[in-house]
């Protein structure tokens, strides 16, 4: 089921309360807040499609590989507390002393 955003309609033009709620498509919108019974508004929200700016991009720039060409080296905290080197030209390990 999709999530709806809908904001609370005010007298004085004000921004209202915006809220989130899970309903099924087949429902109508909302007319009244669902506790205060106050006039509300469906705000329309952008569908979620992955693409340049999505997490699975942002997920591939960050790999070791993206980074080491870029000129960056990336540290990994071991067990025992130092840093051992995953990618770049830096030093092969950092002690945590």
């Amino acid at each position: 089921m999709p999530t709806y955003v809908y904001q609370v309609i005010t007298n004085d033009n004000s921004e209202g309360e915006i809220f989130e709620i899970v309903q099924p498509m087949s429902e109508d919108a909302l007319t009244k807040h669902p506790e205060t019974g106050a006039p509300v508004q469906r705000i329309i929200q952008p569908p979620l499609i992955g693409g340049k700016h999505s997490s699975a991009r942002e997920k591939n720039m960050m790999s070791d590989n993206k980074l080491g060409n870029m000129g960056f080296t990336k540290y990994v905290k071991t067990g025992d507390g130092s840093y051992e080197k995953t990618t770049g030209d830096g030093p092969k390990s950092l002690s945590a002393d």
